[in-house]
């Protein structure tokens, strides 16, 4: 990949360690081609258990902890004006949450009905014996069924009864690592659960295929889960083949627990496409999966593998009931968005789509059945993937659109011919641009031996295995100089999407200038009412507003709204006394968003890997999120986003390397009984998993 292209560092080169409503704009008849005639094929059958390995430990002929691929998600210059916390919501709270009427009763009033420790990096890493990489930040998929809350982060996935309590099988007597069983409260990594070997042996360092950003959903009309990550084609050295591919999981039964059928269908395009100013083959990045009564939908953002710039968003189209019966082969329409979109600054200029997030309906009455069924989507347009794809930068990183998509008569994807038709309509909206970074308590300052990795790097006098200086544990070499970081606050790219009673949700982050005052990451959402009622795509704003609280930071939104237009957002809290914590605000189409609720407040700074000059170059980009969840049950939604859930002193974090007791694994802060662990050397992130009702 070319070096000249920002990366989103999730995955880093291997080292080893010991607001004015505007007039709709532009194109509603505008239609993009599908390309019927590929297809997803049923290349196998997988339950969540843990594939074949040998364990890791004494004997290792690799340390390597990170992948080695990038992605991207390019991150422009924090916005320089003012968005000011005006909502078209008809005024705000005179408390310090946004967008919310005064004096009006919000519908949605949600009551924290529970609350758990999802996922998180021990977890990630150590399954499958350890054979896994560490990866942040997590990449949140999370849907709910049945009694099962089935989430995947990264590389790994579990599936819980509603109190979070684990219901696959416990492998922790079989999980070696470094001579001992690790608990990983039943974890399997997606490698396994897709039929691949480990991400990498490290008794011989083969790797494997290496998957990224899951997704997933419960669809209440068939009865099934659906799972589906992006899957990169390596060889053994680990190299990158730029073949990659969607696999999707969908279950047998109403079960997430039992069998599942695996469908796999590329999205490189097969590197045929070789012409223009930005060719192929691609990188289908950032997927994400909705559905309507017909089709499972999946969209990437297609990359260069071999160019800069950006190739536009593109849409995949499934039949959703063949893929519930477990067909042997369906079809796949594939829809390209490049230059349906208007230009603002010129009216004869096109753009492609960016970041088309697929709209998920609530239970079986929710969807769209006009022109013939109707899946919506959402999309934003500050980025340079939108302004300047050709170039792949060169924007402001700023706007006020938002834009409508609608692809009509789905009912025809389970027909021999389908037929669907894709158009697009740009609305006016709320100013949004990128944020700044989120800030935390002691960011800026030198690391104390509460953030211990960042610690470690810095010190140059405690006594370790290794030599003088814990920095001597983790590299090669160092400044010694690092500061608690700035976690990432996102770009302007579109959020989970929703589609209920009758409307269109979303959100996304921006800079956000809370009661007029310092400029912090907030949250801009839209609530859209699209109609197909007269054969073409209408839509208008319905409301829309920012969440935000002066002296926070509020990033990656996610919302569930029911069937009866109750909703939840789910985000990630900071401020300068609070660690990064998950939470939550109320949002329906009367009032609005707010107030600002804790899930679930931070224990510890971040302290993941991507924070350090000395892990990953100068600047570092503290990597958090990449997306959150959300998920509706019945009239129940749950939530999950990253926090920290769990401090650790320096002396445990070092344990028997610094001459003491403890895990005989650097950083997993676990103890003589080596486990379960807090952390793992390199990060400390989390995830929480809440059920509301609102």
């Amino acid at each position: 990949m070319d070096s000249s292209r920002r990366s989103r560092l999730r995955r880093i080169s291997s080292i080893t360690v010991p607001v004015l409503a505007l007039a709709a704009l532009g194109m509603s008849g505008t239609q993009a081609q599908a390309e019927p005639g590929a297809s997803a094929r049923l290349v196998g059958t997988s339950t969540a258990t843990t594939g074949a390995f040998t364990p890791s430990g004494e004997g290792d002929v690799t340390q390597a902890e990170f992948v080695g691929e990038t992605d991207d998600e390019a991150a422009g210059p924090t916005y320089s004006g003012t968005i000011t916390d005006r909502s078209l919501s008809n005024g705000h709270s005179s408390g310090r949450s946004i967008g919310v009427k005064s004096g009006a009763r919000a519908k949605s009033n949600p009551a924290l009905k529970g609350s758990f420790e999802g996922l998180n990096l021990y977890q990630q890493r150590y399954a499958r014996g350890g054979n896994q990489f560490t990866v942040e930040p997590p990449d949140q998929a999370l849907c709910v069924g049945n009694g099962h809350v089935l989430e995947a982060v990264n590389d790994v996935l579990n599936v819980y009864d509603t109190s979070g309590a684990s219901v696959l099988p416990d492998n922790t007597a079989s999980n070696i690592v470094a001579g001992y069983p690790r608990d990983v409260h039943h974890a399997v990594d997606l490698n396994s659960f897709f039929g691949y070997g480990p991400a990498i042996n490290r008794s011989t360092g083969v790797r494997a295929q290496s998957i990224t950003d899951p997704v997933c959903l419960f669809d209440a009309a068939t009865q099934r889960f659906f799972v589906a990550v992006l899957t990169l084609e390596t060889l053994p050295s680990g190299a990158l083949t730029l073949e990659n591919h969607i696999d999707m999981a969908v279950s047998q039964t109403a079960s997430p627990t039992g069998a599942w059928n695996i469908y796999r269908f590329d999205v490189t395009n097969d590197g045929t496409n070789t012409g223009g100013v930005n060719p192929g083959p691609y990188l289908g990045d950032y997927p994400h999966i909705g559905a309507d009564a017909n089709g499972v939908y999946i969209t990437t953002n297609a990359y260069p593998w071999n160019a800069n710039g950006f190739a536009g968003a593109q849409i995949y189209a499934l039949p959703k009931a063949q893929l519930a019966t477990g067909a042997p082969s369906v079809s796949v329409t594939h829809l390209d968005t490049s230059g349906m979109v208007a230009a603002p600054s010129d009216a004869g200029a096109t753009q492609p789509g960016f970041t088309v997030w697929p709209a998920q309906s609530p239970g079986t009455t929710s969807f769209e059945t006009a022109a013939g069924g109707t899946e919506y989507f959402l999309s934003s347009n500050a980025a340079d993937e939108a302004t300047h794809p050709t170039a792949g930068t060169g924007g402001t990183y700023e706007s006020s659109q938002v834009v409508v998509w609608a692809l009509t008569n789905t009912s025809s994807l389970n027909t021999s011919s389908p037929a669907v038709s894709l158009s697009a309509k740009v609305l006016g909206s709320e100013a949004y641009a990128i944020p700044p970074k989120a800030q935390q308590p002691g960011a800026g300052t030198a690391p104390t031996t509460a953030t211990p990795q960042g610690h470690c790097i810095n010190d140059t006098t405690t006594a370790t295995i290794a030599g003088v200086g814990c920095w001597r544990l983790l590299v090669g070499a160092s400044a010694h100089n690092e500061v608690v970081s700035r976690p990432d606050s996102n770009d302007t790219r579109m959020q989970q999407v929703m589609y209920a009673n009758g409307k269109l949700w979303g959100a996304l982050d921006t800079a956000l200038n809370p009661e007029g005052g310092a400029q912090r990451a907030g949250i801009a959402w839209f609530i859209v009412k699209p109609s197909m009622a007269t054969g073409s795509l209408t839509a208008k704003m319905a409301l829309q507003g920012y969440l935000g609280r002066a002296g926070a930071d509020l990033t990656y939104p996610a919302i569930g709204v029911t069937p009866s237009g109750r909703g939840v957002m789910a985000f990630s809290y900071t401020d300068g006394d609070t660690f990064p914590s998950a939470a939550y605000a109320p949002i329906d189409a009367l009032v609005g968003a707010g107030p600002i609720s804790i899930a679930a407040q931070g224990a510890a700074t971040d302290d993941g890997f991507t924070s350090y000059k000395a892990q990953v170059g100068n600047p570092p980009r503290t990597r958090w999120g990449d997306y959150s969840a959300a998920a509706v049950d019945g009239s129940s939604v749950w939530i999950a986003s990253e926090y920290v859930a769990h401090a650790c002193d320096y002396t445990t974090w070092g344990g028997p390397f610094f001459g003491g007791s403890g895990d005989n694994l650097l950083g997993t802060c676990a103890g003589a009984s080596h486990g379960p662990g807090l952390r793992t050397a390199l990060g400390n992130w989390s995830t929480r998993v809440s059920h509301l009702t609102p």
